[in-house]
């Protein structure tokens, strides 16, 4: 949020670490629309899905990350090649 400014709306499954109490709180003081796509229709966050699948098929099956400093060089390196 500091740095690229606070969406109007947040768009995600219904997980559980989703629909917390916490996150709801959190939506109410920042003033964030949450939405929630339907159960069992991930078509509806397509991009996110999409998303999602290919850094799991390209990435973290493929990546063994010794530590935490390790994961954030690769996953940077993969989201850079990703966005280009």
């Amino acid at each position: 949020i500091e740095r690229r400014g606070k969406p109007g709306m947040i768009v995600s499954d219904n997980g559980t670490e989703l629909t917390s109490n916490a996150i709801l709180r959190w939506c109410s003081e920042h003033r964030v629309e949450w939405h929630y796509i339907a159960p069992g229709k991930p078509v509806q966050n397509g991009f996110v899905e999409s998303f999602n699948g290919r850094m799991r098929d390209e990435l973290l099956n493929e990546t063994m990350f010794r530590n935490l400093a390790h994961a954030r060089i690769v996953i940077a390196a993969w989201a850079t090649d990703y966005n280009t």
